[in-house]
């Protein structure tokens, strides 16, 4: 009796990055070409799915706002079933699938079935936020320690416990930080942060229609709501700015009573103020700031 033995495919855990095309990896976009099957994050911009072969399969299995379109053991499920198929899968995921990716869930899965896998690195929200805003998020004369958090993680009602991490010589990245990140106001000030520290709101960072929002940590109950995904940079290094007006694409609109208050204080590198638009300016388009320095 004749028997056909398919010989198994590969998983190929792609880092898309912050969602520009010209800022995926080579071998990225290479790999994206030759799939058979991708299994792509919800956040993942058409840009990039382009690329993509008409003939592959393209599915989205991604989670946004507690809704999931398919269970994460669904998703490993799919993984294996494709690659038992002798196909190229392509597991893409947004910024780097090793941060807050849930990468690791999947690679068990994989080694468990005996999946041949690899994994491709992409930019990762935070350095593609500290880029588009011109920051450093290390500086010696600032900043020797960063941290990554992600808001997801943590389910406790009394914050994310930072202990601490939250120092005066910390940069803290907060992912995914929700639409209320206030509510880690008090705590972080008991764990030593001043109420003048600098926050940066950053959404979509990267792409066109990316905005930023400048603050300190006693404001940042003052946040509006932003289009995800969005990223939280604390510490002093958020202070900072190069002086280029093109390091702020899009300011967004703020309270009076909050834009009021971005005189830049003696001493510091470079502020933005944010303005009050008397009409509303579409998201894609520069939106006019004011940098201030000291002589």
């Amino acid at each position: 009796m004749n028997r056909r033995f398919t010989i198994p495919g590969k998983v190929y855990i792609v880092g898309a990055g912050p969602g520009d095309r010209e800022l995926l990896t080579l071998r990225a976009a290479r790999l994206l070409r030759s799939a058979d099957v991708v299994l792509h994050d919800d956040l993942i911009s058409p840009d990039v799915l382009e690329l993509v072969p008409a003939s592959a399969r393209v599915q989205n299995v991604g989670k946004r706002c507690r809704r999931a379109v398919i269970t994460q053991e669904g998703i490993a499920r799919r993984l294996i079933f494709y690659a038992l198929q002798g196909l190229t899968v392509v597991r893409l995921k947004g910024g780097d699938p090793l941060v807050f990716g849930r990468a690791g869930e999947e690679m068990d899965a994989l080694r468990e079935a005996g999946i041949e896998f690899e994994i491709v690195p992409g930019i990762s929200a935070a350095f593609a936020a500290a880029a588009a805003a011109q920051i450093p998020l290390t500086d010696r004369r600032l900043a020797s320690r960063l941290v990554f958090v992600s808001n997801h993680h943590s389910r406790q009602k009394d914050g994310l416990g930072w202990g601490d991490l939250a120092t005066p010589d910390t940069t803290l990245v907060v992912y995914m930080p929700g639409e209320d990140a206030s509510r880690h106001v008090a705590e972080l000030m008991q764990c030593g942060l001043g109420p003048k520290t600098p926050c940066l709101l950053i959404s979509r960072a990267g792409l066109a229609d990316q905005r930023m929002i400048r603050t300190t940590l006693f404001e940042m109950s003052e946040l509006p709501k932003v289009p995800a995904p969005s990223l939280l940079i604390l510490g002093a290094v958020a202070g900072t700015h190069a002086a280029s007006v093109e390091a702020a694409k899009v300011c967004a609109k703020l309270p009076k009573k909050l834009a009021a208050k971005r005189d830049p204080a003696p001493g510091s590198f470079f502020e933005i103020r944010l303005r009050e638009f008397e009409n509303a300016i579409p998201p894609t388009q520069e939106s006019a700031t004011r940098l201030h320095s000291e002589d």
